[in-house]
């Protein structure tokens, strides 16, 4: 970053003139005008000459303009498709106070307000005309002359005989002063979406760019890991998530190629190749409200347990997990994350599809928890059923699931289900779709939550129920079971909505 020093142009003793004529190219910024103007109309021997252009202002809209673009990067950037980093310099004017070095951190503290406060830019640099002086950065856009100084900060100034005479500076910011929006702003076509943001993933930046940005894909992506520490690494999805192994197909747009890599959520650290399982930040505060839900020695039948975001968390509660998950990767790395987290005896792990996890060693544990001596039984039994896009389906696999005479309704399973739904009231769509699959009304015993938004008009919605006995039980009918199901405490209905 490169200084060019000269002093501003205005001062109160330059004030003292007859007429005076200010051009455009000699202005700090275009926000300084109209103050400007206010006070030279009150100030004693100064007229403005308006019908002989003397003195001239500029219209609103370009102010405005101008402001937002002090700090944008060089327009002739936009359309750029290759990142040349070198083409991002531009020369800013910008406010700045002499003072003497050793008082500079004393003065720091009243200056506040007026100190520029600008990431990547140091508000106080050397002068180069004096090693004993100090500048200190003002902000453009409130300090424009020395009267532009409250009183408070005026009192300080003269306490330590600082001259409040402001110079003006030619700062030169390159690539590395500007943000990562900012540069892509000024790049991809007026008026189109900016993609800034992401989901990380260890030292990975995964990206959904949508159809305007792909021309520009390789050069957003080494933005994103030039502005952000410890990302290597920047990739696009470029399909749909797949419904069997719950992974997608990906584009490394910029930086290395290797998708290995470790997480820390919840205190809990996951390691995992990020191109063959599935894995979402955004679902941590979702993984921790589930695990509060449940009291050491629970029961949690994780069905599509991926790399153990639900079933390591609640283990380390001295749960009884049972997690299975088809994808042979996330089968892998849960079984390595449990021993990694240490809770390796705690877990049983499974290979299988939904389906037959259910039918298969969940059905063989609920008929031992739910047998004879249930009414002794202490502890509740969760199902999480996490594959939002199928998650429904696989209620089916609950009907006439166990045999024999049910015991007390509540000691039966509490399933949480995922969902996703584009319908104009959500919740009550997810409770409907479940109910058909389940043969029954679920809107007056279960409750929904809101996950989160997941694309315009697109929600994810967990619904949580008590299993009936006339669904979990063979032989029994509806109107003939004598078991009421406790209601499930609410969380969020479609009211909510």
């Amino acid at each position: 970053m490169r200084i060019l020093w000269r002093p501003f142009g205005f001062s109160r003793r330059l004030l003292k003139v007859e007429s005076c004529r200010i051009t455009e190219s000699e202005s700090l910024i275009p926000l300084a005008w109209a103050s400007l103007i206010q006070k030279l109309s009150r100030t004693p021997g100064i007229f403005l000459l308006d019908q002989r252009k003397r003195f001239s202002t500029m219209p609103e809209i370009e102010t405005n303009q101008r402001d937002s673009e002090l700090f944008s990067p060089p327009s002739d950037v936009r359309g750029m498709t290759e990142l040349d980093r070198t083409a991002f310099k531009k020369t800013i004017t910008i406010p700045v106070l002499k003072v003497r070095k050793e008082i500079v951190n004393k003065l720091m503290r009243s200056l506040k307000r007026a100190a520029l406060q600008r990431p990547g830019i140091k508000r106080v640099i050397e002068d180069p005309e004096d090693e004993e002086s100090r500048l200190i950065m003002l902000d453009p856009y409130k300090m424009f002359t020395d009267d532009s100084f409250e009183k408070g900060e005026l009192s300080i100034l003269k306490q330590l005989n600082v001259n409040p005479q402001i110079s003006k500076y030619n700062l030169e910011l390159t690539y590395e002063n500007f943000k990562s929006e900012e540069i892509l702003k000024a790049v991809l076509p007026e008026g189109q979406d900016v993609t800034s943001g992401f989901s990380r993933v260890g030292h990975i930046a995964h990206l959904n760019l949508r159809d305007h940005q792909l021309p520009y894909k390789h050069l957003i992506g080494q933005v994103m890991i030039d502005k952000n520490p410890g990302i290597t690494s920047a990739v696009n999805k470029i399909n749909n998530i797949d419904n069997t192994y719950r992974n997608f197909q990906m584009e490394v747009l910029s930086g290395e190629e290797n998708m290995m890599t470790k997480v820390r959520e919840n205190n809990y650290t996951y390691e995992f190749d990020f191109s063959k399982v599935y894995w979402n930040p955004r679902l941590s505060t979702e993984h921790s409200r589930i695990t509060e839900l449940l009291k050491p020695g629970d029961v949690l039948f994780d069905v599509f347990a991926g790399v153990g975001p639900f079933a390591i968390p609640v283990a380390k509660k001295n749960c009884t997990v049972f997690a299975n998950d088809l994808n042979p990767e996330s089968h892998k790395w849960l079984l390595h994350n449990c021993k990694l987290n240490k809770v390796d005896q705690k877990v049983k792990v499974f290979n299988l599809d939904g389906k037959d996890f259910l039918q298969g060693p969940v059905r063989e544990e609920l008929m031992q928890q739910l047998g004879p001596l249930s009414k002794e039984r202490k502890h509740s039994v969760h199902i999480v059923m996490n594959l939002p896009a199928k998650a429904i389906e696989f209620l089916s696999a609950f009907k006439s699931l166990l045999d024999g005479q049910p015991c007390g309704s509540e000691l039966f399973p509490i399933v949480h289900c995922y969902s996703f739904s584009k319908d104009a009231n959500p919740a009550k769509d997810v409770q409907q779709r479940a109910g058909t699959v389940l043969g029954i009304s679920l809107e007056a015993c279960s409750s929904v939550h809101l996950v989160r938004n997941v694309a315009p008009n697109k929600e994810m919605l967990c619904i949580t129920f008590r299993i009936p006995a006339a669904i979990l039980y063979k032989n029994q009918t509806l109107n003939g079971d004598n078991h009421e199901d406790p209601p499930i405490k609410r969380q969020r209905t479609d009211k909510d909505f």
